[in-house]
């Protein structure tokens, strides 16, 4: 299995297209937001992870993401186990909950266990507007 995309976003949807296909819509993809006050704050972004599945492989995963901030030390972590069928995608929705002393930048590292390689979105908390 593969990680196909990592982005922390709004929103997703799905819909169904004729084929039978499926169109996945992401909306409010971001890299950085403003924070809601002077920090110290915690914010809680949603990160989207999409997982592709080959047909001969058995479907099962266990995706990890490690957030890190600008010094490398983990803030929060998720390990969660997964499912897919065979030749199909799957995404997972993980919300952690950041807490930034000061303005920078928290990286999620996504990886599948035990030693996929990582796939690394940056999230940087900006000056509230």
């Amino acid at each position: 299995m593969d990680i196909v995309s990592a982005l922390f976003a709004d929103n997703i949807d799905l819909r169904p297209v004729p084929g039978p296909s499926t169109r996945i819509d992401l909306t409010g993809i971001m890299f950085s937001l403003p924070a809601p006050g002077e920090p110290p704050v915690t914010i809680a972004p949603h990160l989207n992870v999409l997982v592709r599945c080959r047909p001969a492989e058995e479907g099962q995963g266990i995706l990890e993401v490690v957030f890190a901030d600008e010094s490398g030390a983990q803030v929060a972590r998720n390990v969660s186990p997964f499912s897919v069928e065979p030749g199909k995608f799957t995404y997972r929705l993980v919300r952690g909950e950041l807490e930034y002393a000061k303005y920078g930048t928290i990286e999620a590292r996504c990886r599948l266990l035990p030693d996929g390689p990582v796939v690394a979105v940056p999230l940087t908390l900006l000056p509230p507007v």
